[in-house]
């Protein structure tokens, strides 16, 4: 039985303009103990699906369960089972983080459960704010409250809607050390939502990439990147490329990015950069990572052509 299924979910939201398909037909399955990660540019559906999945918004059409339990016919059930930890700060001005926990705690109907309390606060480098009243907290550690809220029932699937987005880089590895314990040593589930594709990439076992509300892709995260060219040239410059370059590179800045599978195809991208007058600094060669699958897939104008639907099995 699958951790988490998605059927033939969509979601539509009627406007003046006519109605507004946030999620078109999204179907596949997390496996248990998967670190499974959904990413997509801004709007591609990524938190309409997660919402669904929490029960917080209801699909127009399709299905979603949890370990079998139908997330709108068997709320409660299905609920039990997930820790998600949401994009939004939010908190209870009223008490400290030990006294939050434990409220939480008090929802799914456990109690005298301090031991994990006081697991959760250590390794999310929360033991010396526990008696801490939560309006005291920085940013970064509210965060980490959010994160021992979602996990203080156990639960075996935990949802990550953007956990590190504007946090810093402490947090972020300290987050990503108990979570990946946590998936090692008790098999939870991880379902993974970021932009931060570096982090996707050396986690997740399985990606699924949502484009306009469709699926597509669906595949191990080795499958993904070897779609990628082979290698990456990497150089920075002030001057504009000469057209037929300039067509297929990714600029930041100064910083320029072309395919290169070859050492011809450098040799080709240099001799180009000389004949229009180009000098490039830096010059490097990289392989190529899943930022370039991602953009690859995403950022295409063309019509989208939703990934097969085949069955899938966890890497």
């Amino acid at each position: 039985m699958p951790a988490v299924s998605f059927q033939n979910v969509s979601k539509t939201y009627p406007t003046s303009r006519g109605p507004l398909h946030a999620l078109r037909s999204v179907s596949f399955d997390i496996q248990p103990g998967e670190f499974f990660g959904l990413l997509g540019p801004n709007g591609a559906g990524k938190t309409t699906l997660i919402s669904i999945l929490a029960g917080l918004a209801r699909a127009s059409e399709g299905s979603v369960s949890v370990h079998g339990h139908d997330v709108q016919r068997d709320y409660q059930a299905a609920r039990r089972q997930l820790g998600v930890v949401p994009q939004e700060l939010v908190f209870d001005p009223f008490f400290n983080v030990r006294e939050t926990l434990r409220i939480q705690s008090g929802y799914f109907g456990i109690r005298h459960n301090d031991d994990w309390i006081d697991e959760l606060l250590t390794g999310l480098g929360l033991a010396d704010k526990a008696s801490a009243n939560m309006r005291q907290l920085s940013g970064g550690m509210k965060r980490r409250v959010l994160i021992a809220q979602a996990l203080v029932h156990k639960p075996p699937v935990i949802v990550l809607d953007e956990p590190t987005a504007g946090v810093d880089v402490e947090l972020r590895q300290t987050l990503w050390q108990f979570v990946s314990g946590l998936n090692k040593r008790l098999g939870s589930t991880v379902l993974l939502t970021t932009h931060y594709l570096e982090e996707a990439e050396a986690l997740c076992s399985r990606i699924a990439m949502l484009k306009q509300g469709q699926v597509v892709a669906l595949e191990s995260t080795s499958a993904l990147l070897a779609r990628a060219a082979a290698n990456v040239l990497r150089f920075k410059t002030d001057a504009a490329l000469p057209a037929d370059l300039a067509a297929q590179a990714r600029i930041t800045g100064r910083v320029v990015q072309l395919p290169a599978l070859d050492a011809a195809a450098v040799e080709h991208v240099l001799a180009r950069l000389r004949e229009a007058g180009v000098t490039p600094e830096d010059i490097e060669v990289r392989k190529a990572d899943l930022e370039d699958v991602f953009l690859d897939l995403t950022g295409s104008s063309a019509p989208v052509q939703p990934a097969a639907t085949k069955p899938e099995v966890a890497a």
